[in-house]
């Protein structure tokens, strides 16, 4: 029996310690701070393109302002839906090794004292990776999207399919790489359960208000798969 739905559990149950609360609120704010600023940027380009001599001549001023508006409101909705799993885990990762040592203190503490904690500069370099390769994926499946986007559900299958590898792979390794000893890519946790926790948490980020949580409970809870691959191996 797959320990996916257990560790999950035990993950929420985890949301109220001081500690998991603190990385909820510094990773909320940062991901929220980024897309408004995204967003502002975004309403000043479209102003200043809107503005420029040849849409001027084309477009009335009562008319070319209420557009900026529309057109900077709609991509940027698009893009807090498309892309906010996709910041919101990278942005985590920057906070992970807090995340990871709360339930190890909890859960695993004989495990916490084996753990070397990723110093900044190496928690940077694997956010950006994993925002690349998000990115990179995610660009690569909207053709097939795109394909399927007439049959309603389609298109929705095929993100999910692609973000459920690609989370359960980020959110055990933020466990992983404190306790790998170097071999980083021996990730102990079956690709079954890394895929099915990655599908249950890319759908929980397409709820609103638990797609907030959502990296932290995927964090929390791969952290569990992990630590208890280790510890049953001794």
């Amino acid at each position: 029996m797959s320990a996916v739905p257990a560790a999950i559990v035990k993950a929420f149950g985890q949301l109220g310690d001081r500690a998991v609360l603190g990385v909820a609120v510094k990773s909320i704010a940062v991901t929220l701070v980024l897309f408004a600023g995204a967003g502002v940027g975004l309403y000043f380009a479209l102003a200043q393109i809107f503005a420029s001599p040849w849409f001027a001549g084309v477009l009335p001023a009562s008319i070319s302002g209420p557009l900026v508006v529309l057109v900077s409101l709609v991509v940027g909705i698009a893009a807090f839906w498309l892309l906010f799993r996709v910041v919101a885990l990278a942005v985590l990762q920057l906070f992970a090794d807090e995340v990871v040592a709360a339930v190890e203190a909890k859960h695993y503490p004989e495990l916490a004292e084996r753990a070397r904690p990723l110093p900044l500069a190496r928690e940077v370099a694997v956010a950006t990776r994993a925002l690349m390769r998000a990115l990179g994926y995610n660009l690569l499946a909207l053709p097939v999207a795109g394909v399927l986007v007439f049959t309603a559900i389609g298109p929705a299958v095929v993100f999910l399919a692609v973000n459920a590898v690609l989370l359960g792979r980020e959110l055990t390794d933020m466990a992983w790489l404190r306790h790998c000893d170097g071999e980083e890519r021996a990730n102990p946790v079956p690709r079954a359960e890394r895929i099915l926790l990655g599908a249950v948490v890319a759908g929980m980020m397409a709820v609103p208000l638990l797609n907030l949580v959502a990296p932290l409970v995927g964090a929390a809870a791969g952290t569990h798969l992990v630590l208890r691959r280790i510890g049953a191996k001794g």
